[in-house]
């Protein structure tokens, strides 16, 4: 079954108290609840930006090149996401569309390409 990542950019999220946020989280695990009940919902998390970046690695010569900190050259940070199991692009649609709405902030929807097949 085809796999569908969604996700946020923390810069997307709008200023909200931690009152709000915690409204948030609960509207939001109760799509999650939702999506686990329909057999859809492989994995997710959230909570992330730029501070909980750890290191970088880079390959030099063959071999791996940790820096610690963040060190990333943009504005915008992984916010939050979830990847889906969906029969079709209209219930990916569904599933984004039930946890936007809970969240009340804007999500991004990739299907993931089937490059590493699996046999079953």
């Amino acid at each position: 079954m085809p796999e569908y990542l969604i996700v946020f950019n923390d810069e997307w999220v709008p200023e909200h108290t931690m009152e709000e946020l915690e409204r948030k989280r609960d509207t939001s695990m109760a799509v999650i609840e939702e999506m686990k009940s329909a057999g859809v919902y492989v994995y997710g998390n959230g909570a992330l930006d730029a501070s909980t970046a750890l290191f970088n690695v880079e390959a030099k010569d063959g071999e791996p090149v940790f820096t610690d900190g963040p060190y990333v050259e943009t504005k915008e940070h992984l916010g939050g996401f979830c990847v889906i199991e969906a029969p079709d692009e209209d219930a990916a649609r569904h599933w984004a569309g039930r946890l936007t709405v809970a969240l009340d902030w804007p999500q991004e929807v990739h299907r993931f390409p089937n490059i590493f097949p699996t046999e079953e």
